[in-house]
C-alpha cells in the first residue's frame, strides 16, 4: 500500500543530516556540559554553539535562549515563570485559540486566583484586536498570542499585539512553534518578550525545545535542582539534542522562502480539488494570512454528516495520515476547541480534517489524497444511508 505523510504540524520526520551531526554527541562527545574538566568543557563547548545558532535564528542572544524539553514545557514556564515573578499585577490576557500548553497553565493560574481573560477569535482564527484592547490593562502581567495556530495555519498580528501589551505595562509571550523555520521570525522585530520553540516540527529531534526570553525579563524557575541553563531550568542538559536542534534550524532557513512557496502550491491543490468534489466544504483559517505548509477543512453536517476521527481512521486504512486537530489531543472525542472558537458549531468542529505538508511531499500525493478522500467520504455516507 502506497504510505503518504501529511501531518507534518503533529511532527516531522528527523533530518539524516540532523542525525549526522548529532552522532558525535552520542558516542566520544559524552560528557556534561556542567562539568569543568576536559570532557565537561568540550560539551559546554558544543552547547553554547548550538545556543548560539538557535539565537541568531531568532534575532535574540544567545544568553536569551533557555533550552527546554520541548515547546510544551517552554510554553509552560512562560505562563508560570512570569507570574510567579511579577510584581503588583496579576492579570494574564491570551485567546481562546491557543495551543493547549498554554491553556492549561492559565486555567491553572486561574485556580490560584489570577485574573485571566480568555479573548475570542475573529472567523478567521487571529485573536480579535478590539477584544485584546479591551482586555489589557494596568493589573495585565502576561499576555500569550500564539504567531500562527497549529490547527488552521492562521498568522497573527504579533508586532500589533506586542504594541497593545507593553503599551499596558505587560510582556508579551508568543507561541512560535508552528512558524520558527517555516516563515520568516525576527523576536525583536515583533517585539516579543517571550518566544516558544520546538526542534521536532523543523526536522528535528522530538525532546527538546527553547524558550527564548529578552534579556531583564522577569521570570523565576518552574523546576528546581540545579544551576543550569542559568537558574532558570535546572537539569543536565541534553547536548546531542541541542546540536541536533541548531542543525535543524540551520537547514529550515535554507531555502526556507522557495519551499514555502513549493508546499504552499501543493496546499492550494489540494483546496482547488477538494472544494471541486464537496461543493460547501468549509475552509479554516485566514486566507491572506496562514502558513503555507496547513489547509483544514470542515464539512458541512447538512450536506456530509461525517465525524472527523472516523475521517481520519478511514483515511489511515488508505494510508494517508492527517489529523482532525491538535496531535496533543487527537485521543479526545471533543471537538477542535480552535474551530469552535472560530464560530463553527460543534457537529461542523467535529467533521474537520487537517492537512500539513513537508519536504518529501509531492503534488502526487495531493491527487492521490484527493482521490482517496473522495473514495472515504462516500463510503461512509453509503453506510449511513437507510
Amino acid at each position: 500500500m502506497r504510505r503518504v505523510y501529511l501531518d507534518h504540524t503533529a511532527t516531522t520526520p528527523l533530518d539524516p543530516r540532523v542525525m549526522e551531526a548529532m552522532r558525535p554527541c552520542f558516542s566520544g562527545t559524552f560528557g556534561n556540559a556542567s562539568s569543568i574538566h576536559a570532557y565537561g568543557r568540550e560539551a559546554r563547548e558544543m552547547l553554547e554553539k548550538a545556543r548560539g545558532i538557535i539565537a541568531g535564528a531568532v534575532g535574540a542572544e544567545p544568553g536569551e535562549v533557555i533550552f527546554t524539553s520541548g515547546g510544551t514545557e517552554a510554553d509552560n514556564l512562560a505562563v508560570a515563570g512570569v507570574m510567579a515573578a511579577a510584581s503588583g499585577r496579576d492579570g494574564i490576557v491570551t485567546s481562546q485559540a491557543e495551543h493547549h500548553a498554554v491553556l492549561e497553565p492559565c486555567r491553572l493560574m486561574a485556580e490560584k486566583g489570577k485574573r485571566v481573560a480568555f479573548l475570542p477569535v475573529t472567523g478567521g482564527g487571529a485573536v480579535d484586536m478590539d477584544a485584546l484592547a479591551r482586555g489589557v490593562g494596568g493589573d495585565t502581567a502576561l499576555v500569550s498570542i500564539m504567531h500562527a495556530n497549529n490547527e488552521t495555519g492562521t498568522v497573527s498580528d504579533i508586532r500589533a499585539v506586542a504594541a497593545l501589551a507593553h503599551g499596558a505595562g505587560a510582556l508579551l509571550h508568543t507561541d512560535a512553534v508552528q512558524s520558527a523555520g517555516k516563515i520568516p521570525f525576527d523576536m525583536k522585530g515583533l517585539g516579543a518578550d517571550l518566544v516558544s520553540l520546538s526542534a521536532h516540527k523543523m526536522y528535528g529531534p522530538k525532546g527538546i525545545g527553547a524558550l527564548v526570553v529578552r534579556r531583564g525579563t522577569p521570570l523565576e524557575a518552574i523546576l528546581h535542582g540545579g544551576g543550569q541553563e542559568r537558574g532558570r531550568r535546572p537539569g543536565t542538559e541534553n547536548v546531542p539534542l541541542a546540536v541536533g536542534f541548531a542543525e535543524a534550524f540551520t537547514l529550515s532557513l535554507l531555502g526556507m522562502e522557495e519551499e514555502a512557496v513549493r508546499v504552499g502550491a501543493l496546499r492550494d491543490a489540494l483546496e482547488t480539488r477538494l472544494r471541486e468534489t464537496f461543493p460547501g466544504i468549509i475552509v479554516n483559517g485566514d486566507p491572506a494570512s496562514r502558513l503555507p505548509h496547513i489547509l483544514n477543512v470542515s464539512f458541512s453536517p447538512a450536506a456530509y454528516p461525517l465525524e472527523g476521527d472516523m475521517l481520519v481512521m478511514n483515511m489511515d486504512l488508505e494510508g494517508i495520515a492527517v489529523t482532525s486537530g491538535s496531535a496533543c489531543t487527537s485521543g479526545s472525542l471533543e471537538p477542535s476547541h480552535v474551530v469552535r472558537a472560530m464560530g463553527r458549531d460543534e457537529k461542523t468542529a467535529k467533521a474537520t480534517l487537517r492537512f500539513s505538508f513537508g519536504r518529501g511531499n509531492t503534488i502526487e500525493d495531493v491527487s492521490y489524497a484527493a482521490e482517496k478522500l473522495a473514495l472515504v467520504v462516500g463510503r461512509m455516507l453509503k453506510k449511513r444511508s437507510p
